[in-house]
């Protein structure tokens, strides 16, 4: 794995989406799609006021200088607005493995082709850039619209974990493992994506 990727700039596109980090000035942007309850029911905290949105920027930039996590905003290229964010998380350089998620849209950008475009260059650039191992994926058990996006990645569901984590309201919460190792990669990658394949 080559970790020192992850201490560098990451910019990823394709026709549709560009990735770039967080921590850049357009995460203000943000504000215009943020506060929608809807979009963090299965996230375990919600982002309803300025207050909100600060502490979520400051928590995700401190994550990424703690090394937890290397987070992006997705911009949609045909808009060239801001659409969401997603994230490499719970990076563990030892085992050569994260989980791509703590992903959200504004509802304009949902079932727009975003999502699939977004989690291509993620899986691409972490498997045959990073060289991570494994790549995980967890939904809420509740977030059946979720799950049925990471099945249609391509990923292998592992099974449940109960009581997995208890959210910002004091909820114990159930999610649904699924997984995307490196030797499945090149035969996922021309199933599920040819048309992002050049």
């Amino acid at each position: 794995m080559k970790s020192e990727i992850l201490q560098s700039e990451i910019i990823l596109e394709n026709e549709i989406v560009l990735l770039i980090p967080f921590e850049s000035e357009r995460n203000i942007e943000l504000k215009s799609i943020i506060y929608d309850d809807e979009i963090w029911k299965y996230m375990g905290m919600y982002v309803r006021n300025d207050a909100d949105f600060k502490n979520y920027v400051k928590s995700t930039l401190k994550q990424k200088a703690d090394g937890i996590c290397y987070p992006f905003l997705i911009i949609d290229k045909i808009t060239n607005k801001v659409a969401g964010s997603t994230r490499y998380g719970y990076l563990n350089h030892a085992s050569q493995k994260c989980e791509i998620g703590w992903t959200w849209y504004g509802k304009d950008f949902q079932g727009t082709g975003l999502n699939k475009a977004c989690k291509y260059e993620l899986l691409n650039f972490g498997f045959e850039n990073i060289q991570f191992r494994r790549i995980q994926f967890s939904a809420d058990l509740e977030n059946e619209k979720s799950q049925r996006a990471i099945e249609k990645l391509g990923a292998l569901k592992e099974g449940l974990f109960r009581n997995n984590y208890i959210d910002s309201e004091g909820k114990s919460k159930d999610d649904v493992y699924y997984s995307i190792i490196s030797e499945d990669w090149q035969v996922i990658k021309a199933e599920y994506f040819p048309e992002f394949i050049k």
